[in-house]
């Protein structure tokens, strides 16, 4: 039987996660839309303000926060604990989808997100270099670092933080264009007619078909510059006329920065329920591999790892049992005096601790501070008990009684005790 309850004991601690706090995940769920050029107030009014009035309506909101910056509107929504995340998500997709004709035109469609509470980063990686810039350095992040990471076992989602992704920016002289009796709307109006790439069907013969392929997308700076903007009287104008293209990011107001230097950061987030510590040795080991292919002018650094302090904070809670454990055995022998009465408990409570584990993993628990912690109180409780039960066994075989018999009458001397 002991060995039974080792056996189930050890499978159910390889199952089981490893975090700080118990896994209590409230469903959350994110709605973000996008509306490019806009600032935080037409964000505000025309995207934020319908969305909410809207979700408002559902059944079970603990809590409904938002935020209106330029170019972005996200609403975070909190149910209770007793709503089901599926069907939560059901619900705000069909009040979004109720209040999107309210929304501008030019404004992308909202994307809702099922999101875990506890999925905040657990360890951050960062990637500098002297030599490159934070274009190439994003680019690397994305196909190396991601590509490798995100395929981690309980691993939620990898993102890229400080990221700067390729773009076309289009700088327009305003002398240049009202010498030409050009606007920016003419621009915009010539790129959506040029910039495509449409299907052009195929061209069959007798004994040869080949499809046909138009090449309207725009993709280097000497083509954007080329762009035929207006043509009037014979004359021609190209971009080059009245501005400049120049490949750069996207998005040039944000920046990370780790001690004045520039970076971009890898994050991590998990699953819900995952093991903290093996996704991050994990990563760790990926990360030995990665550097060994990387070239010398790249420098890595370590900006978080949230698994320290749950080891440590675990580490000390383990400590605790095993001082626990050993006040125990002192206490029973000095009292008692009788190694065989002593090496009772020795033997008992390691396998009860072990057992635990399985039920743990049955009742759907981590291992964490808290429960840990129940480990602790739990032996003190199991063990009080057990000196009780065995100092009046052993009292009534000091009365000469034999052990079956003691331990018939001092059990039930103190059965309701």
């Amino acid at each position: 039987m002991s060995l039974t309850i080792i056996l189930f004991g050890i499978l159910g601690y390889n199952y089981l996660g490893v975090r700080e706090y118990p896994n209590v995940n409230p469903p959350i769920i994110t709605v973000s839309t996008s509306y490019t050029g806009a600032d935080g107030g037409v964000i505000e009014t025309q995207i934020t303000e319908p969305l909410e009035e809207s979700i408002n309506g559902i059944s079970g909101i603990r809590t409904l926060e938002s935020v209106s910056r330029d170019g972005r509107s996200t609403i975070t929504v909190e149910f209770n604990l007793e709503r089901s995340l599926e069907a939560a998500a059901n619900d705000v997709r069909s009040k979004v989808s109720q209040a999107q004709e309210q929304l501008p035109d030019d404004a992308d469609p909202p994307v809702i997100e099922k999101s875990d509470a506890s999925a905040s980063p657990i360890v951050f990686l960062n990637i500098k270099s002297e030599q490159r810039s934070l274009l190439e350095l994003t680019d690397m992040a994305d196909n190396i670092f991601k590509e490798r990471f995100q395929t981690i076992q309980d691993v939620s989602q990898v993102q890229i933080w400080g990221d700067k992704t390729y773009a076309m920016r289009l700088w327009m002289d305003p002398v240049k264009m009202q010498a030409y009796n050009i606007t920016p709307m003419d621009v915009r109006n010539a790129l959506q007619q040029e910039n495509v790439e449409l299907p052009s069907g195929r061209i069959e013969g007798k004994s040869i078909e080949m499809p046909l392929r138009t090449k309207g997308r725009l993709s280097t700076v000497e083509e954007f510059n080329n762009l035929i903007i207006k043509e009037t009287d014979n004359n021609i104008v190209h971009f080059r006329d009245i501005g400049k293209a120049r490949l750069g990011p996207v998005d040039k107001r944000t920046i990370l920065k780790r001690d004045g230097v520039p970076m971009v950061g890898v994050v991590i987030r998990p699953q819900a329920g995952a093991n903290y510590i093996k996704i991050v040795d994990e990563f760790y080991n990926r990360l030995h591999n990665i550097k060994k292919d990387l070239p010398a002018d790249l420098e890595l650094g370590i900006g978080f790892d949230t698994t320290e302090y749950i080891r440590e904070s675990i580490g000390q809670v383990q400590l605790t049992i095993f001082i626990a454990f050993l006040l125990v055995i002192t206490v029973i022998f000095f009292f008692l005096r009788d190694w065989r009465t002593t090496i009772i408990p020795v033997i008992v409570v390691p396998i009860a601790i072990i057992g635990s584990f399985f039920i743990m993993y049955l009742l759907g628990f981590s291992i964490n501070v808290l429960t840990l912690l129940a480990i602790v109180l739990a032996i003190g409780l199991v063990v009080d008990d057990a000196i009780v039960m065995l100092e009046n066994i052993y009292k009534k075989i000091e009365e000469g009684k034999t052990p079956k018999q003691a331990a018939f009458d001092g059990a039930n001397e103190i059965f309701f005790a």
